[in-house]
């Protein structure tokens, strides 16, 4: 097959949406497909990245290539709502969106949210078909769209990109020599991670016992990372957080190794690979109930799922934790367990290859 794909910037983007993209791509020329990536310029605003529909060289750019099939990460949506009615004119091939999740589900003002909510809802509906990452972004799309988002293929993501984890001997040896309970914090350092909502949590923790190791990058939202220090300081938690920054795929692998637990309280995930990484070396998460954590984490058993921005309730959870270590290693077996059940990503990524070789064949429904 001959297929194009859009994205923002560069696919070595630290992200799950674009490591998600980045084994599809690899996936898809492994099987000798061609791959051809379109790269727009990523725009901070939303109203800039609604302007790029004005350029029409992007057209041109796109029918230089003779494709089988477009693929589309929805992230895109706001720049490719109005250029899609243009490519649609010119070419016969389906046009298939990679959700990972909507932007209208993020938290945010209310004006914003209903301005995503009408674009990306004009974006989706015209599509051919659609690539989702969880049964909750399909749930999402399908509520967005008021009907069935078919034809469609849900593909979730995988948790081995860093190996197969750690065995259950090596997690019960890692229980017996710990000394407090390290927490694990893997993300970009925006607020939609939640981080500000865990270093709340963990001040109510007067007696001790924890020490917090934040890993990701800090140039998505500079102000807000800043912001982040500044909180610990002044909760008179500093001392025991370090900031890491983005990390090498070996050095995440040692911090998981030696961590306890995975907190990463997020407002929304259409997903969350980084729960599934955690789980694979036997890390219990700390997540939310929005979105699609509760795919993979069962509330008390492979982890805790607490509402959004209730950092009491996320704080209660680390104290039992804590002061019960006999359900943290519980937890931790349960966690690995749980992350077995899991396809591998060459199994997902066969599934969306699939069903792109079934979307060729059928062509496009546009007229």
């Amino acid at each position: 097959m001959r297929i194009g794909l859009v994205i923002y910037g560069t696919l070595e983007t630290l992200s799950g949406g674009y490591l998600y993209d980045r084994r599809l791509v690899d996936h898809l020329r492994e099987q000798g497909d061609t791959v051809v990536v379109f790269s727009q310029p990523w725009r901070p605003r939303y109203i800039q990245r609604l302007a790029q529909n004005l350029d029409r060289r992007w057209v041109e750019v796109m029918m230089e290539n003779e494709l089988d099939i477009l693929l589309e990460d929805e992230l895109n949506h706001p720049s490719l709502i109005q250029l899609n009615a243009h490519l649609r004119q010119r070419h016969r091939y389906p046009v298939v969106t990679i959700v990972h999740h909507l932007q209208s589900s993020e938290a945010g003002h209310p004006l914003q949210k209903g301005l995503a909510r009408f674009v990306e809802k004009a974006y989706l509906s015209p599509l051919d078909g659609y690539i989702f990452n969880s049964r909750t972004t399909r749930r999402s799309v399908e509520a967005l769209l008021g009907r069935p988002a078919v034809p469609s293929v849900v593909a979730m993501p995988a948790g081995n990109r860093l190996g197969g984890g750690i065995s259950e001997p090596q997690i019960e040896a890692r229980w017996r020599r710990r000394k407090e309970l390290r927490l694990l914090f893997v993300g970009n350092l925006i607020r939609r991670k939640g981080l500000h909502i865990l270093l709340r949590a963990l001040a109510e923790l007067k007696q001790g016992g924890w020490s917090l190791r934040v890993v990701g990058r800090t140039d998505v939202d500079r102000y807000y990372a800043q912001q982040l220090g500044n909180l610990s300081r002044r909760l008179g938690i500093a001392e025991r957080v370090t900031f890491l920054g983005a990390l090498s795929d070996e050095a995440l692998r040692s911090e998981y190794q030696e961590a306890d637990v995975l907190a990463v309280p997020s407002q929304y995930e259409g997903f969350g690979i980084v729960y599934l990484e955690g789980m694979s070396f036997g890390l219990p998460c700390l997540a939310t109930t929005s979105g699609a954590a509760g795919e993979m984490i069962q509330n008390g058993v492979e982890g805790f799922l607490i509402p959004p921005h209730d950092w009491q309730a996320l704080s209660g959870k680390i104290r039992e934790l804590i002061e019960d270590p006999a359900r943290l290693l519980q937890m931790s077996l349960s966690a690995r367990k749980q992350f077995q059940a899991f396809p591998g990503w060459r199994e997902s990524m066969s599934q969306v290859r699939l069903f792109l070789e079934g979307m060729t064949r059928q062509g496009s429904g546009y007229s």
